[in-house]
């Protein structure tokens, strides 16, 4: 037990240099189901342009109806706040209480379900493109969750392509994003220092490639096609399952148990790394609500059940540690997603409520120091589809804030041997 404080605790104050200055808070057991997205509604990292729409919604499992308020903040590269007043970057203002929320309809696990849109009637338009945090507050004006979001500029054209790695130790297990910033309508000078760059894979902040410099320039183009610096452990597909029929069996549950909520029981899994790559459809690490039995209104008539994963692990992990990860809770470790050994069935196994709903999730491998191995168990293969997205800084001469001026996008799908 003291071995997993230890870790948790490591895991809290660990963090790299692009994310440790201002740290998004983790959400209360009684949050749940935090739903944030731009106008497309696929990831929970909104990276939307300039003038587009951010929904977002959560449970309150408390259902008391509480009081919560929003704030929004302007962050530089390096998520420390930036030199802008709010009046520079928004158009309206902030710290207003969230007014649209109901109440569960029919479900055996009781909640309050909040939606909020920006812009509104309050916070009109937000006018500066780069790095954002939204924070919910209660009515004591204690913060109760955060999460970050990134607003767009289409100044410069980022066309993107993934490749295998061109080293032969890694060419099995790493995929290498390559790409270029087009800037004809925008003069950037001294780029080593003015642009800055940002790779995400499948839009997880925990594991990015910061801040490369471009090897060369040719005309308005400045190329960046690394090959080590740019590669990512390719990863294997998400594990999945679906609990839209929250009393019924599937090829992920093998059985439901009633106790106050619905129990599901997943079947149990097996590690993947030593086994060959089999493609399985996912939706990379995302989650999507669904209930078989909603009649006019999912989000308040989905109900919650107790989900209960089982992985049978039988490498030594010394003192690392088991988490099930995904984007269901913005890919945080902590004791919420915790797997235990149980001797009895020689398995590791985690349970923790879920909305009824289509999710992915994988297992993996938590360092001492807080770092995630992803393929320590599930493998590396590059073969696998993941999604990866590139977004350009820049911060002219003299200027007060980092911009967002371009984002690039590509699927490993497509990925190519040249």
């Amino acid at each position: 037990m003291l071995k997993k404080i230890i870790i948790i605790l490591l895991i809290t104050c660990f963090s790299s240099s692009l994310i440790a200055q201002y740290a998004e808070q983790i959400e209360p057991d009684f949050i749940k189901t935090i739903q944030f997205a731009g106008e497309t509604k696929q990831s929970q990292l909104p990276i939307i342009r300039l003038g587009e729409e951010l929904f977002l919604s959560f449970d309150d499992l408390n259902g008391n109806e509480a009081d919560y308020y929003y704030q929004i903040t302007h962050h530089d590269f390096e998520w420390a706040l930036s030199d802008l007043t709010k009046g520079e970057y928004m158009n309206g203002f902030d710290d207003v209480r969230i007014y649209n929320y109901e109440n569960s309809y029919n479900t055996l696990q009781s909640y309050s379900h909040y939606t909020l849109k920006i812009p509104n009637r309050d916070t009109r338009k937000l006018t500066k493109s780069g790095n954002y945090m939204i924070s919910i507050f209660d009515d004591n004006g204690e913060i109760v969750f955060s999460r970050r979001f990134m607003i767009v500029e289409n100044l410069v054209s980022v066309p993107t392509s993934i490749k295998r790695s061109r080293d032969l130790k890694n060419i099995e297990t790493k995929q290498v994003v390559q790409f270029v910033i087009d800037s004809p309508n925008l003069q950037i000078t001294n780029p080593d220092e003015t642009i800055k760059t940002l790779i995400l894979q499948n839009s997880n902040l925990n594991n990015p490639i910061s801040n490369l410099k471009p090897q060369y320039t040719i005309g308005s183009q400045l190329i960046y096609r690394y090959d080590k610096p740019a590669a990512f452990d390719a990863g294997n597909e998400f594990l999945y399952f679906d609990n839209k029929d929250i009393r019924a069996g599937t090829s992920s549950i093998r059985r439901i148990d009633l106790i106050d909520i619905y129990n599901n029981f997943l079947y149990t899994n097996m590690a993947r790394f030593n086994r060959p790559y089999t493609y399985n459809p996912d939706i990379n690490g995302n989650y999507q609500i669904r209930a078989l039995d909603a009649m006019t209104n999912m989000a308040i008539e989905a109900d919650y059940a107790r989900v209960h994963f089982a992985l049978q692990y039988f490498e030594d992990i010394a003192d690392k540690e088991i988490h099930v990860y995904g984007n269901f809770n913005n890919w945080t470790i902590n004791e919420s997603t915790y797997m235990e050994y149980d001797g009895f069935s020689d398995t590791y196994i985690n349970s923790q409520l879920f909305k009824q709903g289509f999710y992915n999730y994988k297992f993996v491998l938590v360092n001492r120091d807080g770092t995630v191995d992803e393929g320590a168990i599930s493998g590396n293969f590059w073969q696998t589809e993941n999604e990866y997205t590139v977004l350009v800084y820049f911060r002219d001469l003299g200027a007060r804030y980092d911009r967002i001026i371009g984002m690039g996008k590509a699927n490993s799908i497509t990925i190519n041997n040249q």
